[in-house]
């Protein structure tokens, strides 16, 4: 078994917070007038999901998808639990924890698509795009972050830190991640 322990602090909670109120503004703004149906991708945007949905000022449901991935050669996507609402003629919102490879969002738009929303378009908490693979739509985001591993505000390690308020690096001795950290102008605090 191999242990872990935390590494630098990325976003503290109050940084976190004040983001996720920022978004949830945009997003009331963005679909004033209409309700639309929030997705959240299990396990990981549930701790997000919930706070996001607080600052809301807008109608709007609530449903969960879980998927699960492995690589047979390539990497392959299937639906573990789906969706219970009707999406069509619904303007639908993937809420994600983190977003790098694309892979799994760009599924996701596919699946979705055959649904017949009146519009489809994603939220993360995190994105990542130094690590894409496939180019896909994020129209609302907390953080980019750099190709580092975090945890924390549902992200996790082998289920460990989700329950983190904030989000944090696993600890690195190579010493990368607080490299990196300390060119976005952050870490240096645990």
């Amino acid at each position: 078994m191999i242990e872990s322990k935390l590494g630098e602090r990325v976003f503290s909670t109050p940084d976190i917070q004040q983001r996720v109120q920022e978004v949830a503004h945009h997003i009331s703004a963005d679909y004033s007038g209409k309700r639309p149906l929030l997705i959240s991708i299990l396990r990981g945007a549930a701790y997000f999901t919930m706070d996001l949905t607080r600052h809301l000022t807008i109608p709007f449901d609530l449903d969960f998808m879980s998927l699960s991935s492995f690589k047979t050669g390539f990497k392959k996507i299937e639906i573990d639990k789906d969706v219970s609402e009707e999406m069509a003629n619904r303007d639908v919102l993937i809420v994600e924890d983190i977003i790098d490879t694309g892979l799994t969002l760009n599924f996701l738009f596919r699946v979705m698509e055959k649904r017949f929303p009146a519009s489809i378009a994603a939220c993360t908490f995190l994105d990542c795009p130094e690590r894409r693979f496939i180019e896909v739509p994020v129209k609302y985001s907390c953080f980019k972050i750099p190709d580092i591993f975090v945890v924390g505000y549902g992200l996790d390690f082998r289920g460990d830190y989700r329950n983190l308020m904030e989000v944090s690096t696993l600890f690195d001795p190579s010493g990368r991640s607080t490299q990196i950290l300390k060119q976005m102008g952050k870490g240096g605090t645990k």
